[in-house]
């Protein structure tokens, strides 16, 4: 089975995805949501969406090294995101609404992991920044449920 290695920012965090085809298994997406554009500090917020039982974390158990912090997220929704306690860096989240998925941030995979798990679209597109132009290619819609 293939696998989709990452980490954190410093390495104190690796994990290993895996799946039978991470192409039909895993979805990355860009949100434009004002959450997403905070969270991350940039223009968009860009995660895989894999199940949760095909993630595992290898190196960093435990609370000093994997922290998390649950809020609203904006629409009623409560969001959990979960990041390293050393350096800070996002590793993923999920809400009460992902089921039996998480959403690991795109940019905490390996180069060739993220080779295989190219964006297939846009949410929140109505919050897309004036400056930035749409994606080619990929499907986009104003909400998550459209």
């Amino acid at each position: 089975m293939p696998s989709l290695p990452g980490g954190c920012y410093c390495a104190a965090v690796r994990y290993t995805i895996t799946l039978d085809d991470p192409a039909a298994q895993a979805r990355t997406s860009l949100c434009h949501c004002g959450g997403c554009k905070r969270f991350t500090g940039g223009n968009y917020g860009i995660t895989t969406r894999v199940p949760r039982a095909a993630f595992a974390v290898e190196r960093g158990r435990g609370r000093d090294h994997v922290r998390a912090h649950e809020a609203d997220n904006g629409a009623g929704v409560a969001l959990r995101r979960e990041f390293c306690g050393v350096c800070g860096g996002g590793i993923l989240e999920f809400g009460e609404n992902a089921g039996d998925n998480i959403y690991v941030f795109y940019g905490t995979l390996d180069d060739e992991a993220r080779r295989q798990v190219a964006p297939k679209g846009e949410f929140f597109c109505k919050m897309r920044d004036s400056w930035m132009p749409e994606v080619e290619g990929l499907f986009h819609k104003n909400e998550i449920k459209e």
